[in-house]
């Protein structure tokens, strides 16, 4: 066979194997084109806020306790904060606390002066505050007191808490949005016109959680939908000076909605 032979043949089978590959591909759709929303016209919008309110009972607490202590020297504060903070703890375990569920917030040792344009040293303080968090809720006021029996001097904080924050905050989101629909639903309606698409929406994550000490239960007059969660949890507190009651998981949302 001639070398110009052989060269056409091999021309004629790559063709071949081409044409082959290619008939067997799959058929590969178009992307499809997606038509103008006629209803989505940003020209003419309407924005409103939703806000919702989850009341939810605490299953948990978190307690920052203090123990302040002055000395002339900083060996000699170091060592009486040392043993009052050794006594609380051992208190706080004494109530079922278990090592996990208490840690040092912060500890700051700092010189006491005459005055401070002297800079004269006449002893020194040290703040060791411990966060304790306290799975038995009904134990609160007990726990108190075992603590400050033992030696802490600063009740710092009480924050009524719950493990479920994630599904309460969802919860509250929705209802927000479902409000903000509504809002705008019945404004437009009232203008003679209809809600369109939903342009734009925007969260206000400021203020979603109020269970603290200081007056943290007090709750804003503006929501749109107030709710108590279920709760199977009959847990009452002791006979002590603090209530249990509910906490407050907020969502407010601002919505901007296409008119039609």
């Amino acid at each position: 066979m001639s070398p110009k032979l052989r060269t056409l043949l091999g021309l004629i089978s790559g063709i071949a194997v081409t044409l082959a590959v290619t008939a067997f591909q799959p058929h590969l759709p178009a992307a499809p084109v997606l038509a103008a929303d006629s209803t989505c016209d940003d020209s003419r919008a309407i924005s409103v806020n939703g806000s919702a309110v989850i009341n939810v009972v605490p299953d948990q607490v978190t307690i920052q306790l203090g123990v302040t202590s002055n000395d002339s020297s900083p060996n000699g504060v170091h060592a009486k904060n040392t043993a009052a903070i050794k006594r609380v703890i051992a208190a706080l375990k004494a109530q079922g606390v278990a090592d996990k569920d208490i840690s040092t917030d912060y500890y700051i040792i700092h010189p006491l002066y005459t005055n401070y344009d002297s800079l004269t040293i006449t002893g020194y303080r040290i703040n060791n505050v411990v966060a304790v968090k306290l799975k038995e809720v009904g134990k609160v006021s007990t726990v108190l007191a075992a603590a400050l029996e033992a030696g802490a001097n600063e009740v710092i904080d009480v924050r009524f808490e719950t493990t479920q924050l994630r599904r309460y905050r969802d919860d509250a989101r929705a209802a927000a949005m479902k409000a903000a629909q509504e809002k705008a639903q019945a404004l437009t309606s009232a203008a003679g016109a209809q809600v369109g698409c939903v342009l734009n929406i925007d969260e206000n994550t400021g203020s979603s959680y109020y269970g603290g000490w200081w007056g943290g239960r007090n709750q804003p007059q503006y929501q749109n939908v107030i709710q108590n969660a279920p709760s199977g949890d009959s847990t009452s507190l002791d006979d002590g000076p603090i209530s249990l009651g509910q906490i407050a998981v907020k969502a407010e949302v601002s919505v901007r909605f296409s008119l039609k």
